[in-house]
């Protein structure tokens, strides 16, 4: 069976720089060759060149066509070719795919200009050298499909005039949603994958290195809006911000003056890794002038990689050296690298790439007008011996997106066939002629139909892209290399997306370390950020946390407070366990005051044994004997119930504490004033002596005593019943410690008995104060109205003491007032007794008495 020769046509644009000694019959024969023997022909269309006008400065790139003309060899796209041709062969050398065809391509090279494009395009698919829009060559081969990239404008440019015929178009380009539109171009596939996750790529690399503060380049354009608002959203979730954002109007020429302009900001900004998201051809006017004006000493991330050869200046550094590119990932094709190795003028004789190219670099002579070389070439020359920035041994990602275009188109072809095959009756020897748009179904099936079973489109049916990251190196310059240093995975699991390899990286700024991109400098463990307002929230300030919270991490918005069992060290990082403490009896403190409390209790017991040995002595005899001895028994009592305050508290030491303490000072303050009330009624009081007489002798003013102590029983039966005193802790007061404290409770109970006891000073001091002058040898009314006087000025110190401690020194203070208030009534009333009977005993006698009673009358008879 015979079959009609198919064509696929291809369209490509992929700017690498190389130029030549020519002429024009040599570019006649570089726009459109035929290359391979076969029933199917391949076409393609690659801006194999470009002629610019003598008006700058050349260099060897940059040679003399004519007399006022240079050429440009754009040799990154023979590698595209290069590629097209080896799929083609291994197709051609599998017997299982298009059986009894083979394949065979052309390449027309495409002019700058849309209008020289479109007439390529139309000379190309009417087979004619004059442009006959509705006419057509009767061809011995039909064209299947056309491959069009890398520059999304190309692309458009083409499909718009394919799609009126429904010719099938792959363009191997970046995805571009422009073009993925149905309406407008239908029948266009786009063989890139789609950047879904290259944001949340470039996101999860910026928080690997912790650079949070970027600056933007990005296409002004309907796809760099949407890519900015992807971004951005993708940034603001994980905290990265952006330092300025510049849209690049993609406009030939306009943009060396903007960038000119806002090329102080890009230095002067404070962020040191700046993100160009765009395709190479659109931001070529932004990269000469990073490359040749701007010395930056930054970090750049890219989302394409960039032809090295297409520029030069005369500095050794490059400034996008140490740059991080983001790459589709692809597996590397078995022998493609060997059959670049092997590819030469000899082998492709019809190649006239490949002439120029031995002619360029191996000094072989050259014909100009064949455009073919001759002898005189360096032995076993081959494209390999070419450095790394003019050409690159490594499958590019472009040349790796026309090797799968082409099996695509073949794939499809062969089904198209076998159904024809299947369901056709055709005479015997009839040639099988199709039209391209019967193309269409088995190109989506092949593409898009996720049950394919192809394993050179395994990628297609992916769930989700990977990519590889990149780091050029081109130091020294000239070097040119891009080192993969990593990948990024979106269906690995959460932590594992992205993996790098940071020591293998080459940074602008040199090996030694990572370069940092903050607005503020991270806030070390101890502070947390403070935001100022109508700043973006990577700028801010470095506040310590406040006492007794703690921040462990680095950069933290918030403190964390302390448990309140637990304190914030010095440096406020960590939380340390509080230290349980009281007033203890072996604390300093509580030592002292436990010796004051039973030295004063032994003083009043020694007191309490003086006066009885000399209870008949008149001294001790002259001022209510029983009520003397109810005075320094309570006395006794109140010192020692200090030590209630002292020691672990316990639930009854709490209770006990206050209650007997309220009781014992109230027996012992009514008992001064059973004493000043007897003193006022034997000497002030004018009543019949027979009343007076009735008052002293049936000891009334002593019933004070039992009536004054049941008023604080029942206001002590209150305070237990209303809200008795408790164990309560205290984590504030001390600094690392808990102190274990009594609570009051009530705290109107606690005041409450204080002013009762208050209450019950004041009276005795005003009937002691009453009574101070009378006429008697033994008269103690002074020593009581001067010991109230103490007393309330001890207990009225207390209060605002007591207010303005805490934890047991608030208890330390508590049991000195007690101590110091009975003090004072021991000190002041016994004390002057106990001096006269111990040192001065001749006072307590009758003679003494008599003969003082005596010399006051003699004096008094004498005034």
């Amino acid at each position: 069976m015979l079959f009609s020769w198919t064509f696929i046509s291809c369209f490509l644009q992929i700017p690498i720089l190389v130029c030549s000694y020519t002429s024009s019959e040599c570019l006649v024969r570089m726009n459109y060759r035929i290359h391979g023997e076969g029933n199917v022909v391949i076409i393609g269309y690659f801006p194999a060149y470009a002629i610019y006008p003598l008006n700058k400065t050349t260099d060897w790139r940059m040679l003399k066509f004519n007399r006022d003309f240079m050429v440009e060899i754009k040799l990154k796209n023979y590698q595209c070719i290069l590629a097209m041709m080896f799929a083609i062969e291994e197709i051609n050398n599998n017997p299982y795919l298009l059986p009894n065809k083979s394949l065979g391509f052309e390449v027309n090279n495409i002019s700058q200009g849309q209008r020289y494009t479109l007439a390529n395009v139309f000379r190309s698919l009417s087979t004619s050298t004059c442009v006959d829009l509705n006419y057509r060559n009767a061809h011995e081969s039909n064209f299947a499909a056309v491959l069009t990239g890398p520059s999304w404008a190309i692309s458009e440019y083409i499909g718009t005039l394919l799609d009126l015929y429904k010719f099938p178009q792959l363009t191997f380009g970046p995805f571009d949603s422009l073009l993925s539109e149905q309406r407008q171009f239908s029948s266009l596939y786009q063989v890139a994958p789609k950047d879904t996750f290259l944001t949340l790529g470039i996101v999860s690399l910026m928080l690997h290195f912790h650079w949070i503060w970027v600056g933007l380049f990005i296409i002004d354009d309907d796809k760099g809006a949407q890519t900015l608002s992807d971004l951005k959203s993708e940034m603001d979730k994980n905290g990265v911000c952006t330092a300025f954002v510049e849209m690049i109007v993609v406009s030939k020429g306009s943009f060396f003056t903007k960038s000119w302009k806002n090329q102080v900001q890009i230095l002067e900004s404070s962020s040191n890794v700046i993100i160009i998201y765009g395709d190479s051809d659109s931001l070529l006017s932004l990269i000469i002038n990073i490359k040749q004006k701007l010395l930056t000493w930054k970090v750049w991330v890219l989302i394409s990689k960039w032809d090295v050869s297409k520029f030069d200046d005369y500095f050794m550094i490059d400034s996008l050296h140490g740059a991080l590119i983001f790459s589709h990932h692809h597996e590397e094709i078995p022998n493609f690298t060997e059959f670049m190795q092997k590819s030469n003028p000899y082998k492709y004789p019809k190649d006239t790439y490949l002439h120029v190219l031995w002619h360029i670099f191996f000094n072989c002579s050259f014909v100009k007008k064949d455009c073919k070389i001759v002898n005189n070439c360096l032995p076993n020359a081959s494209l390999g011996f070419l450095p790394g920035n003019i050409f690159d041994m490594a499958m590019s990602e472009e040349s790796y997106n026309v090797y799968n275009a082409v099996y695509a188109v073949a794939h499809s072809l062969h089904e198209m066939i076998l159904n024809q095959v299947q369901f056709q009756d055709h005479e015997k020897g009839k040639k099988m002629v199709f039209f391209p748009w019967q193309l269409h179904p088995y190109l989506r099936k092949t593409l898009f139909n996720q049950d394919e079973v192809n394993e050179v489109l395994d990628w297609k049916r992916k769930s989700h892209v990977e990519y590889d990251i990149l780091n050029f190196w081109n130091f020294p310059k000239g070097l040119g290399l891009n080192v993969k240093v990593g990948t990024f995975s979106p269906s690995a699991p959460k932590n594992q997306k992205l993996s790098i390899s940071s020591n293998m990286i080459q940074w602008a700024t040199g090996p030694a370390e990572i370069p940092q991109s903050v607005c503020s400098e991270s806030c070390h463990p101890g502070f947390r950020k403070t935001h100022k307002e109508g700043i973006v929230a990577c700028c801010f300030d470095c506040t310590p946390c406040p006492e007794n919270e703690i921040s462990n991490e680095t950069d933290m918005d918030q403190c964390v407070k302390c448990p309140e069992t637990h304190y914030g060290n010095t440096d406020k990082i960590h939380c340390l366990q509080k230290t349980v403490t009281f007033l203890a009896y072996d604390d300093p403190l509580g030592k002292t005051l436990c010796f004051l409390s039973l030295g004063f209790s032994s003083l009043t017991v020694a007191v309490l044994g003086l006066f009885l040995k000399n209870r008949d002595t008149p001294i001790v005899k002259a001022n209510n004997l029983p009520l003397s001895y109810t005075l320094l028994i309570t006395l006794m009592l109140c010192f020692l119930c200090t030590l209630f305050f002292i020691g672990h508290p316990s639930t009854a030491s709490c209770i006990l504490q206050q209650n007997i303490f309220g009781l014992l000072f109230t027996m012992a303050l009514s008992t001064v004033l059973a004493k000043t009330i007897t003193v006022v009624i034997a000497f002030k009081i004018t009543a019949a002596g027979r009343i007076r007489r009735w008052l002293l002798i049936s000891r009334a003013p002593n019933f004070i005593i039992p009536l004054c102590t049941l008023l604080q029983v029942f206001l002590s039966g209150i305070w237990l019943t209303t809200s008795p005193p408790f164990v309560d802790k205290d984590a504030h007061s001390e600094h690392g410690h808990i102190i274990i404290i009594c609570n009051k409770g009530s705290a109107i109970a606690f005041h409450c008995t204080l002013g009762y006891l208050g209450a019950l000073a004041l009276a005795s001091y005003f009937m002691a104060f009453m009574s101070r002058n009378l006429p008697n040898t033994f008269n103690e009314a002074k020593f009581l109205a001067f010991s109230m006087l103490v007393f309330c000025s001890v207990w009225v110190t207390f209060l605002p003491v007591y207010h303005s401690t805490k934890g047991k020194v608030t208890v330390a203070m508590e049991v000195f007032s007690i101590l110091a208030s009975s003090t004072s009534l021991l000190g002041i009333i016994f004390v002057p007794k106990c001096y006269i009977i111990l040192l001065r005993p001749e006072r307590s006698s009758l003679h003494y008495i008599r003969e003082k009673s005596y010399a006051r009358r003699k004096k008094n008879l004498n005034t």
